[in-house]
């Protein structure tokens, strides 16, 4: 049997600042099979970005487990996290987080820059590919602060995509853009699950939510099971 794509048991996050701990994520048991698209919906601070930066090896739970593929990433070492990172997840983030002095083709072309054995005409074809894929090649030899914010987040998709990651991981990727951007966005981000990509979305808003396979619903650091997130969605609606 095939192990799931993305695994965590038991994991908490929590942070010590000025010797007051905070519980930003308890007893959180997740996972995430190929092929399929999540989103993690929940209200601001429920600590949805603090899960998907675990999920996306930017961070480490304090405790629990982490399985990707299958494998524990315990006892990895920064680089090596980071080269797993490199290989495996590709990240749209809300703000784009495109470098301003770098044109639109080298923004995208940086991952894999870091990817060892991949030469420039293989890397060179990704990038060209990448941006084909949402229409942003005439847009190449532009800089990021020459495009609308649709545009620097189509381009944000291209650098996430290139690299053919395993996953692809969004956090609010329509929450800088007005509602015909993210519109486009998000049918761009549905049309690469469609294609096979693994997918998974950290959104508040429940019209994006609702686009994914499976709905999560994230509160106060815990995973709602089904009838409580349904009972709370009712209530809501209800006020």
């Amino acid at each position: 049997m095939t192990a799931p794509l993305i695994e965590l048991r038991k994991a908490d996050k929590r942070f010590l600042t000025e010797e007051i701990e905070t519980h930003v994520l308890s007893g959180v048991n997740l996972t995430i099979e190929r092929g399929e698209y999540v989103a993690i919906a929940g209200p601001s601070g429920c600590g949805k970005s603090t899960l998907l930066s675990i999920l996306g090896l930017l961070d480490l739970p304090t405790s629990g487990e982490y399985l990707l593929n299958g494998n524990s990433v315990a006892g990895h070492s920064a680089a090596e996290l980071a080269a797993l990172r490199n290989a495996a997840i590709g990240f749209i983030f809300q703000n784009f987080n495109l470098i301003g002095d770098l044109t639109i083709r080298e923004n995208v072309a940086l991952p894999l820059r870091y990817r060892r054995g991949i030469g420039a005409e293989e890397r060179d074809a990704a990038v060209d590919a990448a941006l084909a894929r949402v229409e942003m090649s005439h847009r190449a030899s532009h800089y990021p602060w020459q495009l609308s914010g649709g545009q620097q987040q189509r381009v944000a998709v291209a650098r996430a995509i290139a690299g053919r990651p395993t996953i692809l991981l969004a956090d609010e990727p329509t929450g800088n853009l007005d509602s015909r951007n993210g519109e486009l966005v998000m049918e761009l981000i549905r049309g690469l699950h469609r294609e096979g990509a693994t997918v998974c979305m950290v959104t508040h808003d429940p019209r994006y939510a609702d686009h994914a396979e499976r709905r999560i619903e994230l509160f106060d650091g815990r995973l709602l099971d089904a009838a409580h997130a349904h009972c709370r969605t009712a209530i809501q609606e209800a006020s």
